[in-house]
């Protein structure tokens, strides 16, 4: 079976990531189109090697489970398709970047004026001086849609992101879509730009390849985070006082359970907060108490986040294709406790220690930074909603130039080869 006989749809499935073959109704009436696009990129064989037998011998097989987690694709068959033309833009800029201003007000008239596109822009970056006090970019942002983060809903109203700046537009763009995430295409016009693969000079032809449904794919898993928190309330005596004068201390009272949800791109980092003491904290995989984190803390990341935070506490890094969660202990308490790869799609459950001397705080690709008590817990699975990030060439090509180019990975100096001698005669 060739993988790129898949389309690429992804199936919100509680179980997992599900592709739905090119059979299915919703997509018959592209068949024919997808095929002729993936022609040009099928392989004799998958990148990830074939569907494994599952009968082993005469008489063994292995039991098939329903309930399917997902079906691996070949990354060169993942190409952009649309089944509607797109018309709306979701338009993501750096804030307080000044250097964004001019690349900015391009990329909104290219898209109003000569696309016809309705463009999507947070209301805050309307604030900007210089964007609210240029005259001549009056009319065009009098046909802006404007949201705010946190109270506006657009996840249904936005066919395609582009983002502009660094890797922090990209996971921000991640934060505003909980659900699915339309297509993102991510300029780097920031400081490292490892997850942004598209320079700003030729960008009405790349963003013209976009709107035709021209463009390779990389799905970027992201991880489904639980936090549940034991609610308490505190109450104080009337005036801090009791009836014998001694000031009293606030109590707590549980009242019931907090429960939030996220949806992170890069990594969840569980550490010791402000706290001199280690952090001391049990991670369960599946039900199953698999170690106890005594160090700085510990770090949760997709393949994508492998790059990033994982990375500089001494992890390996992975390819965003390559389904799998990464464990990594920050200055663990102990030379042996290395990082481990675990398959996507397991249950990580991380608790404080019963003997902890402290809380610990938790953060979710840098943002919504909370304590965490006795009692509470952060369970982490993987997502049925990725990323869809749109290559600049393909998604090993821009994985390994962004190696070389943001990491510059094994860059080193040339061993000199022995002086060849001339032969007597």
């Amino acid at each position: 079976m060739h993988f790129a006989l898949y389309c690429f749809c992804a199936a919100a499935s509680k179980e997992g990531l599900v592709f739905e073959q090119p059979g299915s109704p919703s997509l018959s009436a592209h068949l024919s189109h997808s095929l002729i696009i993936f022609s040009a990129f099928r392989r004799t064989r998958s990148l990830h090697g074939p569907c494994p037998v599952t009968t082993f011998g005469p008489k063994a097989c292995m039991l098939q489970n329903p309930k399917t987690i997902m079906h691996i694709q070949d990354p060169a068959s993942q190409r952009l398709t649309w089944n509607k033309p797109p018309k709306s833009v979701l338009v993501i800029k750096k804030i307080r970047d000044a250097s964004l201003l001019q690349p900015f007000k391009e990329l909104c008239v290219y898209l109003t004026e000569e696309n016809n596109m309705i463009v999507y822009v947070e209301k805050k970056v309307l604030e900007d001086p210089a964007i609210a006090n240029d005259e001549n970019f009056g009319p065009v942002k009098k046909k802006f849609c404007t949201f705010r983060e946190d109270y506006d809903d657009i996840s249904n109203q936005i066919d395609f992101i582009i983002c502009l700046g660094g890797d922090g537009t990209l996971l921000y763009a991640s934060s505003l879509f909980q659900g699915s995430v339309p297509p993102v295409m991510a300029f780097h016009l920031g400081s490292l730009g490892f997850l942004t693969p598209f320079n700003f000079e030729n960008f009405q032809s790349q963003v013209t390849q976009v709107i035709e449904g021209n463009a390779a794919l990389v799905l970027r898993s992201r991880l489904k985070v639980k936090v549940v928190k034991e609610h308490r309330e505190k109450t104080t005596v009337q005036n801090g006082i009791e009836e014998n004068g001694v000031v009293s201390a606030n109590l707590e009272k549980e009242v019931g359970k907090q429960i939030m949800q996220y949806q992170v791109l890069n990594e969840v980092v569980v550490d010791r907060g402000p706290s001199s003491y280690l952090s001391n904290v049990d991670v369960f995989l599946d039900g199953h108490l698999i170690t106890t984190v005594q160090g700085d803390g510990v770090i949760v990341s997709t393949p994508t986040g492998s790059t990033a935070y994982a990375a500089a506490a001494g992890a390996s890094m992975i390819h965003p294709n390559v389904p799998a969660i990464m464990i990594t202990p920050i200055c663990p308490h102990s030379l042996s406790f290395r990082p481990i790869v675990v398959p996507a799609g397991v249950e990580l459950k991380i608790m404080l220690s019963p003997d902890a001397r402290n809380t610990a705080w938790v953060s979710f690709d840098g943002r919504k930074r909370q304590e965490i008590c006795h009692g509470d817990s952060i369970s982490i699975t993987t997502s049925c909603y990725p990323l869809p990030s749109i290559c600049f060439r393909d998604p090993v090509s821009d994985w390994f130039e962004s190696l070389a180019e943001c990491l510059h990975w094994n860059v080193r100096k040339k061993q000199n080869n022995f002086a060849v001698e001339e032969e007597e005669f």
